[in-house]
């Protein structure tokens, strides 16, 4: 879009709504799709379209929906909607904070996610270059419920807009909606919304009433049609959320596909609009990339995947895992059936492997923890391999403390590491060690206690059970073959 402000064009966003039929505590432009809140796809795409002004109205749960707004776009000027009810009345309000503002004031809803930065242009292209008063977006459905219906006249102009609520059998039948969205020249807009009164089904002061205000008045009001009707659709409730996030990752997915990245099941794949992949990345089934992700030329990732706000290298591997808020280098291998928690850290040529559990660790360059370990508040070096069953023990009940790992060490199956300690370059552990004190470079570290065999126990504590049948029968069989041996000789 342009990388100029287009100063002759304002725009205010509608958040003020409860949302009722989401059936939840969080506002309904607060809920996520693609991992980004309804109300901040739409910012999002309003500022691609480089307005002089943006400005959204919030009411329910103000303090939240503003902060949100205040993420999304920083610079947009939050307004409080007051009593009187209605998306004229939020309108009216906006445009009281733009009150020097003399262009075309570009109306959104906060709940239509969807529509992208082009057909919003196409939009304000169309609105001025028919020289009207204002433009609407309409789409055609097949199923029109719930939505206000564009009502004609015998020309085929716009003759006025009407809700559901109010319309009459043969206006519900009709299929082109209000999408929620139009264009007005700011001083008509004024005029007209200063003449809406609330006499509807709902007691509301009605934006689309400006519509029929100004074919009363004698001015032009033109209908620009979505190209794509599913993008102009709102979202009312959990089900139209789902729909909506569908859609819109079948869009991402295709984007990153026409990038150069293969998507082998599309249908299973969840890739959110802020992450990014290189090209001749692959993703295989029911994988998830979220969050700010970014995944290097040559990774593959999946199946069964979940990656948030990860950063993955190049040729790296990364299967059956979850992970979050990790970095992962260049020609790494992890899974299947990792954790990664958030400040893992895995350098060129590692390996975190089955059923390991990371948190806030640096796994050097070559480094491996291939089985069954929970590596935490580590730092561990170039070349080392840690045993099956290894556990750094990080936490006294009081306070979390590190474990440093040096170069080149190579530990035993079934270590404990319990911190604060320090294993020194090329230092080896023995199985079954438990590693309380620093070891030196270069030293082997064990902790042996003698073995004792106490004979008979098992007959003699577990009487009658399958262990003390056997046990007699391998006793009995163990005298016949001494006995025999010593017959032989």
């Amino acid at each position: 879009m342009s990388d100029t402000t287009d100063t002759g064009l304002a725009v205010i966003v509608l958040a003020a709504g409860a949302g009722t039929r989401m059936k939840s505590s969080l506002p309904k432009v607060l809920h996520r799709i693609g991992g980004r809140e309804l109300v901040g796809h739409v910012l999002t795409t309003a500022g691609a379209l480089a307005p002089s002004r943006v400005v959204a109205v919030v009411r329910h749960e103000r303090e939240q929906v503003a902060a949100a707004i205040a993420d999304a776009a920083p610079d947009a000027v939050v307004v409080d909607q007051d009593d009187v009810p209605g998306t004229g009345r939020a309108v009216e309000i906006a445009l009281d904070a733009i009150a020097d503002f003399g262009g075309d004031v570009l109306v959104l809803s906060g709940d239509v996610p969807l529509l992208d930065a082009d057909t919003l242009a196409a939009l304000v292209t169309a609105h001025r270059a028919a020289d009207a008063a204002a433009t609407v977006l309409s789409a055609v459905l097949d199923d029109a419920s719930g939505y206000g219906r564009v009502v004609r006249d015998a020309d085929g102009a716009v003759a006025r807009i009407v809700e559901q609520k109010d319309a009459t059998a043969d206006e519900i039948a009709l299929r082109e909606i209000n999408a929620g969205v139009y264009v007005f020249r700011a001083a008509p807009l004024r005029e007209q919304l200063a003449r809406v009164g609330t006499d509807n089904a709902q007691g509301e002061k009605y934006l689309t009433d400006v519509i029929g205000l100004l074919r009363t008045a004698g001015a032009a009001v033109a209908v620009s049609a979505a190209p794509d009707a599913g993008a102009a659709l709102g979202v009312n409730d959990r089900v139209q959320l789902s729909e909506a996030g569908r859609i819109l990752n079948a869009r991402t997915v295709r984007r990153w596909q026409l990038e150069g990245v293969t998507v082998v099941d599309p249908a299973t794949t969840w890739i959110d609009v802020d992450a990014v992949l290189a090209p001749d990345v692959t993703v295989l089934p029911n994988t998830h990339i979220l969050g700010a992700t970014a995944v290097a030329t040559g990774a593959v990732i999946g199946p069964d995947t979940s990656l948030i706000d990860c950063e993955v290298g190049e040729r790296a591997t990364v299967k059956r895992t979850d992970a979050t808020l990790a970095v992962i280098g260049d020609d790494a291998t992890v899974g299947p059936w990792s954790y990664l928690r958030a400040g893992t850290r895995l350098d060129a040529h590692g390996k975190i492997g089955t059923f390991v559990e990371t948190k806030n660790s640096t796994i050097g360059e070559g480094s491996k923890v291939p089985h069954l370990s929970y590596v935490g508040d580590t730092d561990i070096g170039r070349g080392v391999n840690l045993g099956a069953g290894a556990i750094t023990a990080n936490y006294d009940d009081l306070t979390k403390h590190r474990t440093e790992i040096g170069d080149e060490v190579h530990s035993g199956s079934h270590n404990v590491f319990v911190a604060p300690v320090r294993i020194g370059d090329g230092a080896k552990t023995g199985a079954g060690a438990v590693i309380r004190k620093d070891v030196p470079a270069g030293a082997l570290a064990l902790t042996v206690a003698p073995q004792r065999n106490v004979e008979g126990w098992v007959e003699k504590n577990r009487p009658g059970t399958g262990a003390a049948h056997a046990a007699a029968a391998a006793r009995s069989a163990q005298k016949a073959d001494d006995g025999a041996q010593e017959q032989e000789g």
